[in-house]
């Protein structure tokens, strides 16, 4: 007997979600969010300093703004899922050149592509997941396909929760290289899911003639509390295990965390779907960066375990629904011609907050206060963050 044909929509529609969410899995996951899993490790392995620590993820942010730069103009020339999958792909090769080499300028250069190459999957995956959410507008998952396919990092971040720490542990020379590694087999295997699960997905190219240019100053509010949230939320995701190890957390602990940290960005697309669906102002992005700016501070001024984990549950079920948050501004109040460039557009002052977060970060932990401090301004971002975002009201 034959499904409903609403039943056998829904269907479809979860199915390509995930297999989108696998994408994002790959693009901030595995590619960036793993990082901070291996920083103790190779940082006591190749003796950096919290500045050179903070400056990995410096440059890996400055080759995404690179590849969101590059996003609109790839967009007018090729399929988004063409760009999805190469960006994918990409990046599970050079996560495995990570492993291959201890020296700090070749990481650097790793770092950066891999930015490149995530921008690339994360525009083009965003596009294809706005695009898919406006065609089920009918189905009953029409709203939760934005939050799943930003939720998926956090299956990246749950793998890496449980691939990385046992690799790292080992007393061999550069143990972390084994973690690079592993990283860029599952990134490659989570690709050719992405693959498989898309096929029905196009988003080809759009004519120029049919193109709008964004007009950023009637974004200005949001485009700003996006900047503070780049520049906050990333010293959290670079240093927050660097922290808790010193602050006495042992291994399975630091697992835990982060992997509830990863199952709160999964459970955000449920948590928040119906509020990115209800406003069409800057209200989601506010109360989102002030609840980012709580969890931030909360290890700064207790290293309790129970604190720890509230820090970490509150943190993983906001941080991507943020994002999401912009997808869906621009979803509501623009015409779908000018998409590839909104999205781009807030992509894009997103990756310039993060390019000067770590190194801030970085810069400020390796002074007096250490990383608590560092921390204490990442909050203080993102809380003014949440006051430029609640002046953005609806476009008309």
């Amino acid at each position: 007997m034959s499904l409903p044909a609403a039943t056998e929509q829904d269907r479809a529609v979860v199915s390509a979600a995930l297999a989108l969410a696998l994408a994002a899995a790959v693009s901030l996951g595995l590619s960036r969010f793993s990082y901070a899993l291996l920083l103790p490790a190779m940082r006591a392995d190749l003796g950096w300093s919290y500045f050179t620590a903070g400056l990995m993820n410096t440059v890996n942010a400055a080759g995404y703004l690179a590849g969101a730069l590059l996003a609109p103009w790839a967009l007018a020339r090729i399929d988004a899922r063409r760009l999805l999958i190469a960006g994918g792909g990409t990046a599970a090769l050079l996560l495995v050149a990570h492993g291959l080499s201890s020296d700090e300028r070749v990481l650097l250069v790793l770092r950066a592509l891999t930015g490149t190459a995530s921008a690339a999957s994360f525009v083009s995956g965003g596009l294809l997941a706005a695009r898919l959410a406006s065609a089920s507008a009918g189905s009953r998952h029409g709203a939760l396909v934005l939050g799943l396919y930003y939720g998926g990092t956090g299956l990246g971040i749950m793998a890496s929760s449980w691939l990385v720490p046992p690799l790292v542990a080992g007393a061999a020379h550069h143990a972390w290289q084994a973690a690079w590694w592993a990283l860029g087999a599952l990134a490659a295997l989570f690709t050719l899911a992405t693959a498989r699960g898309t096929r029905s997905l196009h988003a080809p190219p759009v004519a120029t003639a049919q193109r709008v240019r964004f007009a950023w100053r009637p974004m200005a509010p949001a485009l700003a509390g996006y900047l503070m949230f780049g520049l906050g939320y990333i010293g959290y995701m670079t240093f927050i295990v660097t922290l808790l190890r010193e602050q006495g957390l042992g291994g399975p602990l630091i697992v835990a965390f982060y992997t509830l940290l990863g199952s709160g960005v999964v459970a955000s697309s449920w948590l928040w779907a119906g509020l990115l669906q209800r406003h069409r102002g800057g209200r989601p992005l506010a109360l989102l960066n002030g609840l980012l700016a709580v969890a931030t501070v909360l290890p700064v001024l207790s290293s309790h375990p129970a604190t720890v984990f509230a820090s970490g549950g509150l943190f993983g079920s906001v941080f991507l629904s943020l994002v999401a948050s912009t997808t869906a501004l621009v979803r509501h109040n623009l015409p779908s011609g000018v998409w590839p460039a909104g999205i781009a557009a807030f992509t894009i002052v997103f990756a310039a907050g993060q390019i000067v977060g770590p190194s801030l970060v970085g810069l400020i932990a390796d002074g007096p206060g250490g990383l608590a401090r560092g921390l204490a301004v990442s909050a203080v971002m993102l809380a003014l963050g949440a006051g430029a975002a609640a002046l953005q009201k609806p476009l008309a």
